[in-house]
């Protein structure tokens, strides 16, 4: 793994909407699109779910910046990690891992004992990413997010209390 230079973690600004918009699409080509049906990929990408989701929880993000620029982005609420995104460019660097480190301190200053946190059973980078942190992979149900047939898993760590 490359390590990066240096990096800051901060809270998302109304500014970066648009570049966290950008790792968002980054990720869905990348990742989930090669697995979607046409038709799935058509019906999502016509939805506008990425612009919205940004729009509804920019202000819940944090962000890992390169030279003042996003390249990453994480959101949880309560003890669930919503996403957690790595511009294809910028992945194998440390940002994903700094990132979840942020997101699980955060969540264990907020009371809670453990973090959770859902990714496709097909994405098998993402399971040995959150495998190597520590997560355990304790659920498996149909994903209807995307109208896929993916199966969704849930995973879970313990938290030392803060």
């Amino acid at each position: 793994m490359t390590k990066l230079p240096s990096f800051e973690i901060r809270p998302a600004l109304p500014s970066d909407a648009q570049a966290v918009e950008a790792i968002l699409t980054d990720t869905y080509l990348g990742t989930w699109k090669p697995q979607l049906a046409p038709a799935a990929a058509a019906a999502f990408e016509q939805q506008g779910k990425t612009r919205s989701y940004v729009a509804a929880r920019l202000q819940a993000f944090r962000v890992a910046c390169v030279d003042g620029v996003p390249a990453a982005m994480v959101d949880w609420e309560n003890n669930f990690i919503w996403a957690l995104h790595v511009g294809r460019a910028w992945q194998r660097m440390g940002l994903g891992g700094a990132l979840l480190a942020h997101a699980e301190a955060e969540i264990a200053r907020a009371g809670h004992r453990e973090a959770r946190l859902e990714t496709d059973t097909f994405n098998q980078q993402s399971r040995a990413f959150y495998r190597r942190q520590g997560y355990a992979e304790i659920d498996f149900y149909p994903d209807e997010s995307w109208d896929s047939g993916f199966t969704t898993v849930l995973l879970a760590k313990p938290l030392a209390p803060a």
